[in-house]
């Protein structure tokens, strides 16, 4: 772990770095930031979860979970960070994910 890096502080420093870097509408998973923080970065998950929840409640980071706004106190499994989204800005693309329309066959 690098030295002073498991402070709250740190963490908070490390996750609003990732959502500056992704940019408006782009997210990033928590364990990017614990990743940056330790080899051994599984163990700094409840701590990233919980500086990520100060930074939701602060506005400064939003967290959605299968694309819906969550707590990330309260979120079970997998949890979305990025910059909190305003309310005239569109969500970000995502390269290579069209949705293309279903086709039917007519009856005959």
């Amino acid at each position: 772990m690098i030295p002073g890096s498991g402070s709250p502080a740190a963490l908070r420093r490390v996750l609003v770095e990732l959502a500056q870097e992704r940019g408006p509408g782009a997210t990033f998973c928590p364990s990017e930031a614990a990743r940056r923080l330790a080899r051994d970065w599984l163990p700094l998950m409840p701590a990233i979860r919980a500086a990520a929840a100060r930074l939701v409640a602060d506005g400064r980071l939003s967290c959605t979970q299968r694309g819906e706004p969550a707590d990330p106190r309260l979120a079970r499994g997998p949890i979305r960070l990025g910059a909190p989204v305003k309310a005239d800005q569109p969500p970000a693309m995502t390269k290579g994910l069209t949705r293309t329309p279903s086709r039917t066959r007519s009856p005959g």
